[in-house]
């Protein structure tokens, strides 16, 4: 069964475009993990500054292969750290620019939640467009 897991992200009210850069630099790091089903990146449309990474697995045991991947470690890393220059423990929010110094991470707070899907429905459509 799909599993779900939630990172909610907190940032500071002007870096949310900045975690945005950060995941689209990233996109599709995670597609060809075993179990992988979908990714998301939710962006407030309030005042709020939590953003949710959602992601859905094919079940915990895939999720939890990928969090103890090589490839997980990698990608949860600054960028200098992944072109060898040094070993800050940078989280994944923690990339930097070219000519830049290590970025700090964007994210202040993160939790992670799990979820299974309980019920729910999908749109049909038609050739006729619905």
């Amino acid at each position: 069964m799909t599993v779900i897991k939630i990172n909610a992200i907190t940032v500071p009210a002007d870096s949310g475009d900045e975690l945005a850069r950060r995941f689209a630099a990233r996109a599709g790091a995670v597609d060809d993990q075993d179990g992988f089903e979908g990714f998301e990146l939710l962006k407030p449309t309030d005042d709020r500054t939590t953003w949710l990474v959602i992601t859905r697995w094919r079940d915990d045991a895939a999720f939890e292969a990928w969090v103890s991947s090589p490839a997980f470690a990698h990608g949860h890393r600054s960028a200098s750290e992944r072109a060898g220059e040094g070993s800050s423990g940078e989280q994944p929010s923690g990339e930097q620019s070219p000519g830049e110094g290590p970025a700090r991470p964007v994210g202040v707070h993160s939790e992670l939640w799990s979820y299974e899907v309980a019920g729910g429905s999908t749109a049909t459509f038609s050739s006729s467009g619905r």
